[in-house]
C-alpha cells in the first residue's frame, strides 16, 4: 500500500490545482472578487481533505480503534451467526475525511460498489449509493466488518490498493467524505463506546477482542 504521508489527501490535489488555476486566471483579468473566492476554494478542499499524523495510543494487542472520525449514533444488535452488533458512526464534511486500518490485521475480502450520493434518508440510498464492505482479520483469526456508504458528496469513496494485503493499526487505507460507517463486531468482543461518542480514527479505543 501507498499510505499517503502528505498534511493533504491526495484526492485534494486535484480540486486545489483547478482552484489554483482559476486564481491564476481571475487575476490576470483583473477580476480580484473572483481570484479571491477561488483562493479561499481552495483552502476550503484544503481543509475538507486534511490528513493528520496522529499518534498511535498504547493498547492491549487485541485492541480495536476507531476507522473515522465522526459520532457514534447507534448500537444496534445482528440477526446474524458471526456478528453480535452494528455500530453506527456518521461523519461529516467537518470530520478528517481519512480512512485508517482499526487493527492489526489482513484484508480477508473487500468489495467496491460505485454508485450515486443520495441524501442518506432516502429509502433508495442503501441501495444504489456507493459503499465498500472490507472484512479484516487479525493473526487470531478475529474479523472485523467494516462497511462505508456515502451520504451526499461530491467526491466519493477512494480506496488505497487494499486486497489481501496486511497492514498495522493505523495505517491509512482511504478516504470517505460525508458517510456513514458500520462496524460489524463479533461475540468475543466487549466494547468501550456507548451512543453519542465522538470518535477519532486511529486514537479512539471502541473495544477489545476477548
Amino acid at each position: 500500500m501507498s499510505n499517503n504521508l502528505f498534511p493533504i489527501a491526495k484526492e485534494a490535489w486535484i480540486y486545489i490545482a483547478f482552484s489554483f488555476l482559476a486564481f491564476i486566471l481571475f487575476s490576470i483579468f483583473d477580476l480580484e472578487v473572483l481570484s479571491i473566492l477561488s483562493l479561499f476554494v481552495g483552502m476550503f478542499f484544503a481543509f475538507l481533505f486534511r490528513n493528520p499524523e496522529r499518534e498511535l495510543p498504547i493498547f492491549e494487542i487485541n485492541s480495536v480503534l476507531s476507522p473515522v472520525d465522526g459520532r457514534l449514533i447507534s448500537i444496534e444488535e445482528c440477526d446474524d451467526l458471526q456478528y453480535r452488533y452494528k455500530l453506527s458512526i456518521d461523519s461529516s464534511y467537518l470530520d478528517v475525511a481519512t480512512l485508517r486500518v482499526p487493527m492489526n490485521a489482513r484484508v480477508k475480502s473487500s468489495l467496491m460498489k460505485h454508485g450515486t450520493a443520495l441524501n442518506i434518508e432516502s429509502d433508495l440510498a442503501k441501495k444504489i449509493n456507493e459503499n465498500v464492505n472490507i472484512v479484516f482479520e487479525d493473526a487470531q483469526k478475529n474479523t472485523l466488518k467494516i462497511s462505508h456508504i456515502l451520504k451526499q458528496s461530491f467526491c466519493g469513496i477512494r480506496l488505497n490498493n487494499i486486497k489481501t494485503k496486511s497492514f498495522l493499526q493505523s495505517a491509512r487505507y482511504g478516504t470517505m467524505l460525508n458517510g456513514i460507517t458500520y462496524i460489524y463486531i463479533p461475540q468475543n468482543f466487549r466494547l468501550n463506546v456507548v451512543v453519542g461518542d465522538k470518535l477519532e480514527a486511529s486514537k479512539s479505543l471502541i473495544g477489545y477482542f476477548s
